[in-house]
């Protein structure tokens, strides 16, 4: 999945010498192993709100970006930023007000059973902490996973990270199974395929003397396609892990924070209280800020005996962005205004799919979004080209979207959080006239 709409260095593409000049310095700077976006990449030079301007003064629409989920350079977030750096920046072993007020606060939009924060600067690092945690307190080391799934890129979290391609090693301890599918699996069979599916990676797992520590997913099945559908079939899954005395942990860094609209973690669409809840990318709304969410049991004799530390996950200046973004979310109504946008943007995908044969379906909540496009509605087969077609065709009218699914034919929707409806009015005439363009070629 990693590779889905990268720059390819091997195929000729018209660049400008200034930009191909500097994506050779890139290359010879920063190593082999980074990647680009679109055929042709971007110079971005500024942002703000919803719009990204390159360094030729072109604006693009930012229908991607779920790390500035406030939208780019947000004035509030960047004052308390800039405010408190301009004070005192240091780490956890001083008492400081912020990161204590910032923790309550961050609790009381979770269920009351969720009662300790720890914080990090990254989504990795709090997966990597939540693995530690579950396999402390259940003396277990079995990690599930879906197919396709994200979830970092520390050792041990690459390890459940199965779309940053088979390089990356995994072993026995972690199994494989495949994710919903909402295209075709009838939204009555997805709980019951996805908890049978985990009873069977459990039982594979068993078969090698190996016990299960933890089920973990991100909430929207965001990387394996997006699958947010329907609410609720989650709960057999997470019934049977408890039942085989394993852990559920809810990754909510494409899920959280308002984004679904509906409600304002992903794993809440369900009616579910996870063990653990992992969160990342838009706490911070650009800047690092990630951490976890857990039951207080399950980190007691973790924490008395391992104890925790990190030099600048929960600082002063992470806690006033967090702060700040949380600020703007209730303050502007940002969870209402993504439902209301998400069903804008719903009903406009769905006019655009009835004129276009090679979109096979369209599926998402509040404002994340998925167009699956197939070569044919009858076999559903993946259309990677068409997709890849659609995104840069965005790219080169001033939209930015990307692509993702095990098939890599699935377009990625996910604006920032204030997207208005005219700048999504000129999202959907934009994806209209690429999918005109795409059955034309």
């Amino acid at each position: 999945m990693s590779m889905i709409n990268a720059y390819d260095t091997t195929r000729s593409t018209a660049l400008d010498p200034e930009d191909k000049a500097l994506i050779d310095r890139r290359a010879k700077a920063l190593g082999p192993a980074y990647r680009l976006f679109y055929e042709k990449p971007l110079h971005i030079q500024r942002g703000e709100g919803v719009w990204l301007w390159d360094k030729d003064g072109r604006k693009y629409l930012d229908a991607y970006n779920n790390v500035a989920s406030v939208g780019h350079c947000h004035p509030h977030v960047v004052q308390a930023i800039t405010a408190q750096l301009g004070v005192l920046n240091t780490h956890t072993r001083y008492l400081h007000e912020a990161v204590v007020a910032y923790a309550e606060r961050l609790l009381d939009t979770m269920p009351d059973a969720l009662g300790h924060a720890m914080f990090t600067c990254t989504g990795s690092e709090a997966n990597d902490i939540a693995l530690r945690i579950a396999r402390s307190y259940t003396g277990r080391q079995g990690v599930i996973v879906t197919r396709l799934a994200y979830h970092g890129l520390t050792e041990a979290v690459a390890e459940i990270s199965p779309s940053l391609g088979e390089y990356t090693p995994r072993g026995s301890r972690v199994r494989l199974i495949d994710a919903p599918d909402g295209l075709r699996i009838p939204a009555a069979d997805q709980g019951a395929r996805l908890a049978a599916d985990l009873a069977r990676a459990i039982a594979q797992m068993r078969a090698e003397g190996i016990e299960p520590a933890a089920f973990i997913v991100d909430t929207l099945f965001s990387s394996d396609g997006l699958h947010p559908d329907p609410a609720g079939f989650l709960q057999p899954a997470v019934d049977l892990i408890r039942a085989e005395g394993g852990l559920f942990i809810a990754d909510e860094v494409q899920a959280g924070f308002a984004r679904t609209g509906e409600t304002f973690w992903g794993f809440q669409r369900h009616g579910l209280v996870p063990d653990i809840v992992t969160m990342g990318k838009p706490m911070g709304n650009g800047f690092p800020v990630a951490g976890a969410a857990m039951r207080p049991e399950l980190v007691k004799e973790f924490g008395e005996k391992a104890r925790y530390f990190n030099t600048f996950g929960g600082n002063p200046v992470a806690a006033a962005a967090g702060m700040a973004v949380l600020d703007v979310i209730e303050g502007d109504g940002l969870q209402p205004h993504a439902q209301k946008m998400g069903a804008f943007l719903k009903a406009g995908l769905e006019e655009i799919a009835a004129k276009h044969p090679a979109i096979g379906d369209i599926r998402g909540t509040g404002l994340f979004w998925a167009v699956e496009c197939v070569t044919s509605r009858e076999t559903l087969q993946p259309d990677a080209h068409c997709a890849s077609f659609v995104v840069n065709h965005l790219r080169n009218n001033g939209v930015l979207i990307s692509a993702t699914g095990p098939g890599a034919n699935i377009l990625k929707i996910r604006p920032p959080l204030v997207l208005q409806e005219n700048e999504a009015r000129f999202f959907l005439d934009a994806v209209a006239a690429a999918f005109a363009a795409a059955g034309r070629a």
